[in-house]
């Protein structure tokens, strides 16, 4: 599923809405995979890597430490907490970040070791491809807003990864799983006669 939301001053929306994080990620921890931000492409990449038993995590590259060569990425829901590392934690927020309304969120970081990324993107003639790339969660401050944030390393280094990756055409979000599982999704795009592009 996927769902967008914004304040409309209806006081019963906005009281329902201060739960659509939590009831989210739960749902998604249960294979029932939902992209906010009515981002459908993602609810399908998040969907994938959930049935390859990897995960799925509702995310979007929102900053780079250059001195760590990390690239942070996080979201503020839904998150798979099926896949988190130790606790999750879920924080009342007087504001949701970049929305309107409040409520609960769901803190978490995906799991340290090797993780995947996952983009289903379209191109300009409407055909589909799995966009990749592998890398690895690693240890380390995050912000604490109750957002999922995590820190990753991979091969190209943070310019290089987000320089190729955004070469390839992809929404701004994408769905993050745990273990490299790009071999798996290379046949996987073969089977269902999707293009494929591994960036790392």
């Amino acid at each position: 599923m996927a769902y967008y939301y914004k304040g409309s001053g209806v006081a019963v929306n906005e009281d329902t809405m201060s739960s659509i994080i939590l009831g989210t990620s739960l749902l998604t921890a249960r294979h029932i995979p939902v992209a906010g931000e009515y981002e459908v492409k993602n609810a399908l990449a998040m969907k994938i890597m959930d049935l390859l038993g990897a995960g799925g995590s509702f995310t979007e590259y929102y900053a780079m430490d250059f001195n760590d060569d990390l690239v942070l990425m996080g979201h503020d829901g839904p998150g798979h907490i099926a896949i988190a590392e130790g606790k999750t934690k879920v924080r009342p927020l007087m504001v949701y970040h970049g929305k309107v309304g409040r409520g609960l969120s769901v803190e978490m970081s995906v799991k340290y070791g090797p993780v995947t990324l996952l983009s289903v993107v379209e191109d300009s003639k409407s055909h589909f491809k799995l966009v990749v790339a592998e890398g690895e969660c690693v240890a380390g401050e995050i912000l604490h807003i109750g957002n999922t944030n995590s820190r990753y390393r991979f091969p190209l280094g943070a310019k290089g990864f987000v320089s190729a990756w955004n070469q390839q055409g992809p929404a701004h979000h994408c769905a993050v799983g745990v273990g490299h599982v790009a071999a798996t999704l290379a046949k996987t795009a073969a089977l269902m006669g999707l293009g494929f592009h591994q960036v790392c």
